[in-house]
């Protein structure tokens, strides 16, 4: 019996996370990955939040042979720009028959929401093939499946510049600062992935420059016992 596939677009970050989600989405019959998008700043030509290079994102997607699309923002989009232009992008992939989006995420109730919120007012259903997994298991399952990964950026609150640049593996994981996830899943820290079981090749890369930025903080309720910025950390990774 044939089983009719889910025609499915992923969220691809560049990042560990993602790839092991599309690892197992990839193993799911119910699934046909067909394209992959990325939010790319336009400005910087960077993969937004990880601020890897396009040319290295790229040489990612075609290493895993699937289409990719981007969507392109300015240098500081706002959520209303955001949502604009994730909304265009939508509609064209429901114009082409797609009816599922998968995601990497692991457990931020609220992003899950609204992403499911988002979703389906376009008519499309979230998929989210790692979702409330031990983040300890998937980082040393991601390791043992052969995947390799680097860290691109990384929080000040909690890293120096000597810990962009690192590869993962396990005696890492035990290094790790108390309080920060395996998987930085809190946003402490955002990868690279450039080897692995889906990879048709590994993506050559050389370690550049590390650079030091501060970003505001979102305004909240409560953000008068918060510090108006927070610090990254990046390593620059080049073709």
């Amino acid at each position: 019996m044939l089983i009719s596939k889910n025609k499915t677009y992923f969220n691809w970050s560049t990042g560990k996370d993602s790839a092991l989600a599309l690892y197992h989405l990839l193993q799911n019959p119910n699934y046909a990955v067909e394209e992959l998008i990325t939010t790319v700043n336009s400005h910087y030509d960077r993969v937004s939040m990880h601020g890897l290079r396009r040319q290295l994102l790229v040489a990612q997607t075609e290493a895993l042979n699937i289409k990719s699309s981007f969507i392109e923002l300015p240098e500081q989009p706002s959520m209303e720009v955001y949502e604009q232009k994730m909304g265009e992008m939508v509609a064209r992939l429901k114009s082409e028959d797609f009816t599922h989006s998968a995601f990497g995420d692991i457990f931020l109730e609220d992003l899950r929401i609204y992403r499911e919120k988002q979703l389906a007012q376009q008519g499309f259903k979230a998929v989210f093939p790692i979702w409330k997994r031990d983040t300890k298991e998937l980082i040393h399952e991601f390791l043992d499946l052969g995947f390799k990964t680097i860290i691109v950026c990384a929080n000040s609150k909690y890293f120096n510049e000597d810990f962009v640049g690192t590869v993962i593996d396990k005696d890492f994981i035990n290094k790790l600062p108390k309080g920060v996830d395996p998987c930085g899943e809190n946003g402490e820290f955002h990868t690279f992935c450039f080897d692995g079981p889906i990879f048709k090749n590994p993506i050559p890369f050389s370690i550049g420059e590390k650079v030091y930025r501060e970003y505001n903080n979102p305004k909240t309720d409560n953000s008068i016992c918060k510090s108006d910025k927070y610090g990254v950390w990046y390593c620059d990774l080049t073709p």
